[in-house]
């Protein structure tokens, strides 16, 4: 359910309300296992998953009530350990876009199997990724990296995960 303004517009509980608004980063939790199905493609694709505002894409997050709901977008902040992969994939009814705000990450561009182009992002440098563009990610450093991820909808579909990406598959269960 989307934040309302019904509080706010009917003269409800303005602190209250205020406070419902706020995601403290002291609230929050680094979730290595909304992603862990991944790990059956290898110990490489564990990374945590920092919920801000919606769930994103791969968990169903709805009962999380340090959750801000989402209206329009979803936001959090994905951790990667020294030498942590996010797999190609594809977000076919939304872009996506990604905000460094530790390390390093190295980001990877892909049309098809033979084909990526490749780019090491730091300290406040972004990408966003349109639509049905196949992305991945890797943290080729030596430290965590932390970057904020934004995905444009309130709840993305479930990406897909092309033939050459190791998760290509993979499934929950």
């Amino acid at each position: 359910m989307p934040l309302t303004t019904t509080e706010y517009d009917n003269g409800g509980d303005l602190s209250a309300y205020t406070d419902s608004l706020i995601a403290t980063k002291s609230s929050r939790v680094a979730d290595f296992d909304t992603l862990s199905f991944q790990e059956k493609a290898g110990p490489q694709y564990r990374r945590g998953q920092i919920r801000y505002v919606g769930s994103g894409a791969t968990g169903n997050h709805e009962s999380d009530s340090r959750i801000i709901p989402s209206g329009g977008f979803t936001f959090s902040n994905m951790l990667l350990p020294p030498g942590a992969e996010g797999p190609a994939h594809t977000h076919h009814d939304v872009e996506e876009a990604f905000f460094v705000l530790e390390g390093e990450v190295k980001v990877g561009i892909h049309r098809g199997p033979d084909e990526a182009e490749y780019r090491t992002l730091g300290y406040r440098d972004m990408i966003v990724v349109p639509a049905g563009v196949t992305r991945s990610l890797k943290n080729e450093g030596d430290t965590d990296a932390l970057f904020c991820v934004v995905i444009g909808t309130q709840k993305p579909r479930v990406p897909t995960y092309p033939e050459y990406s190791p998760m290509h598959g993979v499934t929950r269960g």
